[in-house]
């Protein structure tokens, strides 16, 4: 479907079938980067590389989700949305994403407090993230709703993810993909709500067009991630001055 077709959207049914088909086109489970990563084809370096600058977005999800909160008038959308913060920071002793991520980082050999420094982050990932963060804040509600839809499809990658780096990589174990087996419960739940909440409230042709192109944006920010990663780790198109360089300094090492 092209992107001048989705002002013709019609029904939520013809909504939800145009999203199901911007994820199958555009999600980032399709991107080289990744196809490389779920088969065992990057080095350690390169796999380093991925978990330090994937950590700035997961970092920037509860901040995107509070934005999000801060602008809700209606109180059960607030306690529902509120519930997205509290996966990624945690509540009380029990521990959020963001620690299980930071555990991944640590558990590929990259130092903890360095990843939260934020001092190694590929530019271009800063831009493409914290675009997604202003989207959220200031775009229309129905569209920041909106642009959360890629959970839809995150299942999928994290079935993937999951057996592939545990096959393929050794120093990857079970505990290091706890952050990634808790998605698996987490996406549907908040792709389901998302989505009902879209389908009720994109209301009009133009409102379903701007749903539509809320996901695409997403998908943009994930995708554009990856480029980023693949052209300074894996084309050894050039690591930015003050970004993560690996050990040995080695680039552009993905096998056949």
């Amino acid at each position: 479907m092209t992107d001048g077709c989705y002002a013709a959207l019609e029904t939520a049914d013809q909504l939800e079938a145009a999203l199901r088909e911007i994820g199958a086109e555009r999600y980032h489970i399709l991107h080289p980067f990744h196809r490389l990563l779920h088969t065992g084809r990057l080095d350690q370096g390169q796999v380093q590389a991925w978990a330090l600058n994937r950590y700035y977005y997961q970092s920037r999800i509860p901040m995107k989700d509070a934005a999000l909160v801060s602008r809700c008038e209606d109180r059960e959308l607030r306690r529902e949305w509120l519930v997205r913060v509290l996966d990624h920071d945690g509540i009380g002793d029990q521990e959020g994403g963001i620690m299980r991520w930071l555990r991944l980082c640590e558990g590929v050999g990259l130092d903890p407090a360095y990843v939260r420094s934020e001092a190694g982050i590929l530019p271009a990932t800063k831009f493409a993230v914290d675009a997604y963060v202003r989207f959220v804040r200031d775009r229309p509600l129905l569209e920041a709703i909106a642009s959360s839809l890629t959970e839809l499809f995150a299942p999928k990658i994290h079935e993937e993810r999951i057996p592939g780096l545990l096959q393929h990589y050794p120093f990857v174990s079970e505990e290091m993909v706890a952050y990634f087996r808790r998605r698996l419960d987490q996406a549907p739940r908040d792709a389901g709500f998302a989505l009902a909440y879209v389908r009720e409230h994109a209301d009009t042709p133009e409102k379903r067009q701007a749903v539509a192109e809320a996901l695409i944006f997403k998908c943009d920010v994930l995708w554009a991630q990856l480029d980023a990663l693949h052209h300074a780790y894996v084309l050894a198109g050039g690591v930015p001055v003050g970004a993560f360089v690996p050990q040995g300094g080695e680039l552009g090492r993905a096998a056949a």
